[in-house]
């Protein structure tokens, strides 16, 4: 059901008459579009508009999430088409030009001008590939950049980061990363709530460039950041009317200064940036390390699987008597890289339809994996091998977000990937995406437990019970049920 008041508001009305949607013309031809033409976000869109903020400075990008081989001449139906990345593959979403408003106005995410609609028609092609516009209440930019790139997620804590970790942001921007960021909130009183240097908690930002200044005779790292808000910016050292600028060169100002009306974006010192902000996420195009100038050319497996209550979700290494019950990959790393003795792995496992699946009252679960090194010679290892055998590498915690990603240097060798929820019994679809620099040998092994052939006098006593209330009709198809199961994963082996 819709709010009382709720209209639709037809965007091609004033896409006629103005011939524009957003920095496009006729035929979506792009004139230039750049972030300040989307803003004025429902506060629970902040993370969307963030990312959407970002997309608009890669062309080609925007081009490939937005097809310009739409117009509005005689063909022209009242729909439009976007293309999102979804589980390793794209898809086309089509939606028709009726948009939610308020007395004519639209009231979720959309642009400045009231003769731009193109970002309030995607964000309505993303809710519809989610479920509703309900599903996009709040959320991770990262999420939202691997959608409309297919890329690979890294997070980075400001506070334990690396000691180079402007010059990793800058190597990311400098290939075409998207890059997101935001300030932790230790209660929900806190979320959205402004601070005196004027930056938001629990929000997100985008972040829009990177440069080095001479500033009284030495060099002075600097960040751009995006408030999608369109308003609201940090008021301290380097922000729009500080006098720091007054000091640096005019030229060098008139390069990097912009944008210096209150639109929402602004200028401010790395190390205050460190000190303010907690998360950096950032959307690689490769899986390329930022970490050093090497450029490779990645080999990707994809594995999708599922964790079933009662088959193959046995938790995390907590639960050690159900753990070796999860899925299991095996990955056969061959050969070492490029002038080195190691190979280098990039592991990213991925929920599958969570918040399409909020309407149910299902969220995110809380994930994680686990590498180990395998005996060549053995199939799924059982519940003694994890006992006495500890992990390789692993993620660095298991955390409630769609995807994890690790990035390892690990010698050639036979390795077991364990991807795991953090309670048993919790059930999810995923996919794992595995990059390396040369070609792996990978094989997923799924495996079904038989029943087993002695039972305590606890399971007697419970299968009495059960066959007592049951009764045999129930104790027959429960029988059946597995027999079927374990047939599908046969099949599937």
């Amino acid at each position: 059901m819709w709010p009382p008041g709720l209209e639709f508001k037809t965007s091609t009305l004033a896409l006629h008459t103005t011939a524009k949607m957003g920095g496009y013309v006729c035929g979506f031809q792009c004139v230039g579009p750049d972030s300040s033409h989307v803003c004025l976000c429902h506060p629970g869109d902040c993370w969307l508009l963030a990312a959407i903020a970002s997309l608009t400075l890669h062309k080609e990008t925007l081009a490939r999430v937005v097809p310009n081989d739409q117009g509005f001449d005689r063909s022209y139906a009242g729909i439009f088409h976007f293309q999102f990345w979804q589980h390793n593959r794209w898809l086309d979403v089509v939606v028709d030009d009726r948009l939610p408003a308020v007395r004519n106005r639209l009231v979720l995410l959309h642009s400045a001008s009231n003769n731009e609609f193109w970002s309030a028609l995607l964000e309505k092609a993303y809710a519809k590939l989610n479920g509703s516009y309900e599903s996009l209440k709040g959320g991770s930019t990262l999420e939202a950049m691997e959608d409309f790139t297919g890329g690979v997620g890294e997070t980075y804590e400001t506070k334990s980061a690396p000691t180079d970790l402007f010059n990793i942001m800058k190597k990311a921007y400098d290939r075409g990363s998207m890059m997101g960021c935001s300030i932790d909130i230790t209660s929900s009183a806190e979320s959205e709530a402004q601070t005196a240097s004027g930056l938001v908690k629990g929000h997100a930002y985008s972040i829009t460039g990177l440069e080095e200044v001479n500033y009284r005779g030495k060099k002075v790292k600097l960040i751009r950041i995006r408030n999608p808000w369109g308003q609201v910016e940090w008021n301290g050292a380097w922000s729009d009317e500080s006098r720091e600028w007054n000091v640096i060169d005019s030229s060098e100002k008139k390069r990097i200064f912009q944008n210096s009306m209150d639109d929402g974006e602004f200028w401010m010192e790395f190390e205050d940036f460190k000190a303010n902000y907690d998360k950096i996420e950032i959307c690689n195009l490769t899986p390329d390390s930022l970490t050093d100038d090497t450029k490779r050319k990645w080999e990707v497996n994809m594995f999708e699987g599922n964790w079933i209550r009662g088959s193959t979700a046995g938790g995390c290494r907590n639960f050690i008597d159900t753990f070796w019950t999860n899925p299991q990959f095996k990955l056969t790393l061959l050969h070492a890289d490029d002038n080195n003795d190691k190979c280098s792995v990039v592991i990213a496992l991925m929920q599958k339809n969570r918040r399409a699946l909020r309407k149910e009252g299902l969220d995110l679960q809380t994930i994680g994996f686990a590498l180990y090194e395998a005996p060549a010679d053995e199939d799924h290892l059982g519940k003694d091998f994890f006992r006495y055998n500890g992990s390789k590498a692993r993620s660095k915690t298991y955390i409630n977000v769609r995807e994890i990603s690790e990035r390892f240097t690990l010698p050639p060798g036979n390795y077991l990937l364990v991807p795991t929820t953090f309670q048993p019994h919790d059930e999810a679809d995923f996919i794992i995406r595995i990059f390396s620099e040369k070609a792996a040998g990978t094989m997923y092994d799924i495996y079904v437990w038989d029943l087993p052939e002695e039972e305590t006098d606890e399971e007697k006593g419970l299968r009495r019970m059960f066959e007592k209330i049951a009764g045999s009709v129930r104790k027959y198809k429960y029988y059946k049920k597995l027999g079927e199961l374990f047939l599908l994963n046969w099949q599937c082996h």
